[in-house]
């Protein structure tokens, strides 16, 4: 004999605005990473939906882990840029052209 499941058998379905609330960011994110097939998602006649393993799942892609490095930076809060050239090339250093607003005042 079949066992039949209920309704409180099968998993919760999210929407993609719930996603959204979730993840503070827009239903139209959560829609177009799922058409894109970027994150895990069930699609069924009313659109896209989530389960509670692929709201998980979600978080886990999305998560920053720090990088370990064994450099300490120093108290001031500043950090160290690293330059990377290939053998000979010399470095060229940008400067931050000032606002025009600050070149027009006479």
């Amino acid at each position: 004999m079949a066992s039949r499941q209920t309704l409180h058998d099968l998993p919760r379905l999210y929407s993609a605005a719930e996603v959204a609330t979730a993840l503070d960011c827009s239903e139209w994110w959560v829609k177009e990473q799922a058409r894109r097939r970027r994150i895990p998602f069930i699609k069924s006649g009313s659109g896209y939906r989530f389960t509670k393993e692929h709201v998980q799942e979600i978080f886990n892609i999305l998560e920053q882990r720090p990088q370990e490095t064994s450099t300490q930076f120093p108290e001031t809060g500043a950090t160290r840029r690293r330059v990377r050239t290939q053998a000979g090339t010399p470095v060229v250093q940008l400067r931050a052209r000032p606002p025009r607003r600050a070149r027009n005042v006479a």
